[in-house]
């Protein structure tokens, strides 16, 4: 059971979302709890289609509030006479059956806070169910209809009040209609939500030692400098909110901004003074009231605390375009980054996060060309042209990594590019490309035969030169520069895995989550930190394995079981493994991990255990399948071969005797054997707890 799929990945949601549905409900039923299966498959919906990170398994207040007052408003339609659903009710249900079964993501709010969220938004739920401007499109034609006597579940009479609308014979609330359609073409609708990149793994040194290197840039001591400078009592400025030029004598030796101030009329032709003062401004070091520059009172604590005074500053580079890269006078153009200046540069701080290797230049700079080809509608004009307008970008880019650099938020350096970055030659891997594949998409991931475009070629002909002809610029992240756009990615709902943070994790947490987002290189770290953070080794091992004993789901415990051999060191996951073979419980995954990593071959394994193999293949897949009619259907597809290997399985000592039962009545239900009654009533079981009362929309 994977808590998250990649949004292409429709199918395997599908059916993992079915399946997890399904034992919620009948989980519920045992605890005596509130459940709807159609609000709780909607709620996982939402997370992963909705959502920039797409964890099932995660529920910050923000995704409750989501959830309830947008999402559910707009996609479900409860026609007047419905019984409405208990959304807030089966919300806290499926909370305390993501944590009851160890699905719940570790890094995310304790049970108690999500709930406490549920709870702040439950009251505000049904007045935006019934707030029609929240409605999908779909939604409001449908309650419209349904207002006029209109049998929305019959078809054939919504197609005769469809075709009346069109004609303009249907009464509608026009100016609803037209806020949903400007949400809609504006994009300001959760189905406009992208699913990110997952992040790699960093590591980071604890926030004292940042907070030591932060003290390090000048531009700090400048920022506080001129905050200092400004004070309780303020400075006078001139009436377009400028520094008086004695003034601005007076700080650029304050601060040694290396201004040159002979013959200087104006402080606004003090172009580095110029550049602190409205960074300090977008700050919020400084502000302008009634013609004095004061020191903002609140940001006295922040002024004193050097890391977060830096993490400010940084925050605030992007609110710098005007005063980095706009046009100093008539006679100057801005450039195409300046019209894209925030997304530029949330998308180059991100490329660089968590890269293992410098990112050389040339890819970088070719990269954003790409990004401004596909955001600008460049003519038909000469290539010549063109290439004016990237120079004069390049430019301001470099002005901005220059502003990075001396923050400390980027290291510099020259040295040959890692081959990680050299364009793919395809037929040196054996590898196709997707015929569907977008040109700019392939030549952005530097595939050489990207295109059948001859510039497209010729541009990668000529960066592969360039990257290999000698030494080039190298840029990455500082760990200060990592620890900011961490926090950025973090507050977008993005997932950016920090090694160590799941020191105090449950152990079956731990493994879920390094078995779905951590490289074997961060798992090894991980797991070492969180055993040393058990004090024992012998009983951290025992709730390593434990865990996987408990999981209720057959592929993730097998993935949990997956991580120790990968992540313990000297073999010691290997033995492990050996010795779980003669564990009752795990023996079936341990002989399918051992058999799978070459460690145990099928002549070394006896009858017995050939079962337990066959019977653990067959639950997986009925579990990957969703069980119920994809199981049935997987099963019928195999025909007699499936009713042999299911009649094997059912004889095998397998310690799931819940799961062969149900393999049982599927295979009863698919192939006609033994059990066909109990098959027909668990599928009726089933019908009843996913209720489709209820249309989303």
């Amino acid at each position: 059971m994977r808590m998250r799929f990649e949004p292409e990945a429709e199918e395997e949601f599908e059916a993992a979302c079915g399946l997890l549905v399904d034992h919620l409900v009948r989980w519920a039923g045992e605890q005596a709890l509130p459940v709807d299966g159609f609000t709780a498959e909607t709620a996982l919906d939402y997370r992963h289609r909705a959502t920039a990170d797409g964890r099932l398994g995660l529920w910050e207040s923000r995704h409750v509030e989501e959830l309830l007052l947008s999402w559910l408003p707009e996609q479900v339609t409860e026609l007047p006479g419905e019984e409405h659903a208990d959304a807030p009710g089966t919300l806290r249900t499926l909370l305390r059956y993501l944590h009851a079964t160890q699905l719940a993501d570790p890094r995310g709010p304790a049970l108690e806070d999500s709930l406490a969220a549920v709870d702040a938004t439950a009251g505000q739920y049904p007045a935006a169910m019934a707030d029609d401007t929240r409605w999908g499109m779909a939604k409001f034609w449908a309650m419209t209809a349904a207002g006029q006597g209109v049998d929305v579940l019959d078809g054939a009479a919504l197609q005769r009040f469809a075709e009346r609308a069109q004609r303009g014979e249907v009464l509608y609330d026009q100016q609803v209609l037209d806020v949903i359609m400007k949400r809609r073409l504006t994009g300001n609708t959760l189905h406009g939500v992208k699913r990110a990149e997952p992040q790699l793994p960093v590591v980071l040194p604890p926030d004292g030692e940042l907070r030591r290197r932060a003290e390090a840039p000048a531009i700090l001591a400048q920022l506080r400098g001129l905050a200092e400078w400004a004070g309780r009592d303020g400075r006078a400025v001139t009436a377009a909110g400028r520094l008086r030029m004695a003034d601005a004598r007076e700080l650029v030796d304050v601060l040694d901004t290396g201004d040159k101030v002979d013959g200087v009329r104006s402080s606004a032709d003090l172009p580095r003074l110029g550049l602190l003062l409205e960074w300090a401004k977008k700050a919020r070091l400084v502000r302008v009231t009634k013609g004095r520059l004061y020191v903002v009172a609140k940001a006295r604590p922040v002024l004193a605390d050097p890391l977060q005074l830096w993490l400010r500053a940084f925050d605030a580079c992007f609110e710098l375009r005007q005063a980095l890269i706009g046009a100093r006078s008539g006679w100057h153009v801005e450039s195409m980054l300046f019209d894209v200046y925030e997304d530029i540069l949330e998308d180059v701080l991100n490329t660089l996060y968590s890269l293992p290797y410098p990112m050389p230049w040339p890819r970088l700079r070719d990269s954003v060309h790409l990004a401004y080809r596909a955001r600008f509608q460049l003519d038909g004009g000469p290539d010549l042209r063109h290439g004016m307008w990237f120079e004069h970008a390049d430019r301001d880019l470099r002005t901005v990594l220059d502003l990075l650099d001396d923050l400390g938020a980027i290291q510099r350096d020259r040295g040959m590019a890692d081959p990680v970055f050299l364009d793919v030659d395809l037929s040196d891997t054996g590898t196709e490309l997707p015929a569907d594949m977008p040109p700019e998409l392939a030549e952005l991931l530097g595939v050489a035969e990207a295109a059948t475009d001859p510039a497209a070629r010729e541009r990668a002909d000529a960066r592969r030169e360039e990257l290999t002809a000698g030494p080039v610029e190298l840029i990455r992240l500082t760990e200060l520069g990592t620890r900011a756009v961490r926090q950025r990615l973090l507050a977008a709902g993005r997932d950016a895995p920090l090694v160590g943070e799941l020191a105090q994790a449950s152990a079956a947490g731990l493994l879920g989550v390094l078995a779905e987002d951590y490289d074997p290189d961060a798992a090894r770290t991980e797991l070492a930190g969180w055993i040393t953070a058990r004090g024992e080794r012998e009983g951290a091992l025992r709730q390593l394995t434990d865990a996987v004993r408990s999981m209720t789901y057959r592929t993730r415990a097998q993935a949990m079981l997956d991580v120790l051999p990968a992540a313990l060191p000297d073999g010691e996951g290997e033995r492990l493994l050996r010795t779980l073979r003669r564990d009752t419980q795990l023996a079936p995954l341990a002989l399918n991990e051992l058999a799978h990593r070459e460690l145990l071959s099928p002549e070394d394994m006896t009858d017995a255990e050939h079962l337990l193999v066959l019977a653990e293949s067959l639950l997986q897949l009925v579990e990957l399948a969703g069980g119920g009619d994809g199981a049935e259907e997987m099963l019928r597809a195999q025909g007699p071969q499936a009713r042999d290997a299911v009649a094997a399985a059912l004889d095998s000592a397998h310690p799931d005797r819940a799961g062969l039962d149900e393999l049982r009545q599927l295979a009863a239900r698919a192939l006609g054997t033994h059990g066909a009654r109990v098959g027909r009533a668990r599928k009726t079981r089933r019908s009843s707890g996913r209720s489709g009362r209820k249309r989303r929309r």
